[in-house]
């Protein structure tokens, strides 16, 4: 039997505008609701990401939401504590990726969202609460100020010098650095497996 890999991107280091999303216990409907889940490839769920928040029911898009806000752009997500609560569906990590995000910035993430993320090649990056409010005002006050999100020492900096590491599991930190996904690690580790059976087999 063959495996073939998904390829990914990298992930080293990311300078980047952000997204304010000052909204608490977003939930994985809220994200993509359910009945955008018929789908069989990860492509085009970024269309409805936020659906209900982003159109009203007959489709036009709501001038008050953020992702709506031509001034709002960037690949880093900055939402309100507990991202990502609810039904476990991979789908939502599927639909903040292809909409273009690379990071969700929050105080505190779901266990099962956080694994989907990293699974996919979406950062979280797990911040204090002071952290984050200083966060929403810098973006309250310049919307355009970058967040550097520096995986390798993780570290994510604001652009007056503020900055806070985070945890990262070290095996995601790895297949994100490198682009790996789980039989790209294994491969990886070829020539450190082949030298182990070798010895085991004598």
């Amino acid at each position: 039997m063959i495996f073939q890999s998904m390829q990914k991107e990298k992930f080293i280091s990311l300078v980047s505008p952000a997204v304010p999303l000052p909204i608490e216990n977003i939930d994985t409907d809220q994200i993509i609701p359910s009945r955008f889940l018929k789908a069989t490839t990860r492509e085009g769920f970024g269309d409805n990401l936020f659906r209900d928040w982003r159109y009203d029911g007959e489709g036009n898009a709501k001038p008050d939401f953020v992702l709506n806000d031509p001034g709002r752009q960037g690949k880093i997500l900055v939402a309100g504590k507990n991202f990502g609560c609810g039904s476990s569906r991979e789908h939502a990590a599927w639909a903040l990726y292809d909409y273009g995000f690379r990071v969700v910035v929050s105080s505190f993430f779901a266990d099962i969202f956080k694994g989907n993320a990293l699974n996919n090649s979406l950062l979280p990056v797990q911040v204090s609460d002071d952290f984050l409010d200083k966060t929403w005002e810098m973006l309250s006050q310049n919307p355009d100020s970058p967040i550097r999100i520096d995986l390798e020492n993780q570290r994510i900096s604001l652009a007056d010098g503020t900055s806070e590491t985070f945890d990262i599991n070290p095996y995601k930190k790895a297949c994100l650095l490198n682009g790996y996904d789980d039989i790209d690690y294994l491969l990886s580790l070829k020539d450190q497996i082949l030298a182990y059976e070798r010895v085991r087999s004598y």
